[in-house]
């Protein structure tokens, strides 16, 4: 600042110069001289304002620079699945915890999300929100399935923002806690049914390799997962879980999907048998009955014209 205020006087001192007492050569020199001297003067200035600019400015070592937190990508894909009451979402993070014992875990009730081992605050969300039936984790996707008189156009965007927001607060989608020894508030907790086990026959363990390899990973794609509870006289046990549990489909995903490999693979195989809880077998039996009631009207209504 004191080198631009001393060339400004310099200036002021060169442009106050009479030159009328001089003569034309000397004054034409002197306002030569003058210029020299005011740009001179202008260059000081300027070059001593650059320097200032310049100068390193001291920083003390106690401040606290203040810096962006990074942005969290969130990206959460919605897929359909071939049961018309489950919805398939995958979120860009893992879902299971490292070191899970399982493929998948499925949540049927809202106490099931609070007990041990496995509580989950979402699915206890999910499970609260009104035509929600059960929620089911993957590896890295979750199915949710409704109840066949509720509307996706309703729920979906509360089940999408729920998820979101589980997601974006970053925390754990499943916890772990200790439980009592008969205690077990989720089904699929435990060791992997597909696992090879020394135990198993040379039938048994060519069944699992192929579920494991050639059929769970379809049905995963679909928003659900499989389970083998045995082999008996030819007749493989089968479990089928998340979207696939109460697919209309399931039967015809057993009898000429999985059947149909498993017999053409291991003539050993006779049949597979679908292995139901017994809230889905009275689902089953009424579903039957629903039929044989829709079969005997259609018959009302064939026969009434001809009588008529």
């Amino acid at each position: 600042m004191s080198a631009i205020c001393s060339a400004l006087r310099t200036s002021r001192l060169a442009a106050s110069l009479d030159h009328s007492h001089f003569p034309s050569a000397l004054r034409s020199s002197t306002r030569i001289s003058s210029q020299l001297l005011q740009r001179r003067a202008i260059s000081i200035a300027v070059l001593g304002h650059t320097k200032a600019q310049m100068r390193p400015t001291v920083v003390s070592k106690h401040r606290i620079t203040a810096r962006a937190a990074p942005l969290r990508s969130i990206f959460i894909q919605t897929q359909d699945t071939p049961n018309v009451d489950a919805l398939k979402f995958i979120p860009n993070q893992r879902i299971l915890p490292d070191g899970f014992g399982n493929t998948f875990i499925e949540y049927l009730t809202p106490r099931s999300t609070l007990a041990p081992p496995h509580p989950s605050p979402l699915a206890a969300q999910l499970l609260n929100t009104e035509g929600v039936k059960s929620v089911f984790y993957g590896p890295e996707s979750i199915t949710v399935t409704k109840t066949a008189d509720a509307d996706w156009a309703h729920i979906k965007p509360e089940i999408f923002s729920l998820i979101t927001e589980a997601v974006t607060a970053g925390t754990q989608i499943v916890n772990t806690v200790e439980k009592g020894p008969a205690e077990n508030g989720q089904d699929g907790v435990g060791y992997d049914s597909l696992t090879y086990s020394e135990d198993d026959s040379e039938v048994v363990s060519m069944i699992k390799e192929l579920l494991e390899t050639r059929i769970r990973p379809a049905i995963q794609e679909d928003g659900g997962d499989i389970e083998f509870r045995g082999f008996d006289n030819g007749n493989v046990l089968l479990k089928l879980r998340g979207a696939c549990r109460t697919c209309d489909s399931s039967t015809v995903t057993l009898k000429n999907g999985i059947e149909s490999m498993l017999m053409h693979y291991i003539e050993e195989v006779k049949g597979v048998t679908q292995v139901l809880d017994q809230e889905e077998e009275i689902a089953m039996a009424e579903f039957v009955k629903f039929e044989e009631k829709l079969k005997q009207q259609k018959g009302v209504e064939h026969v009434a014209p001809n009588i008529s």
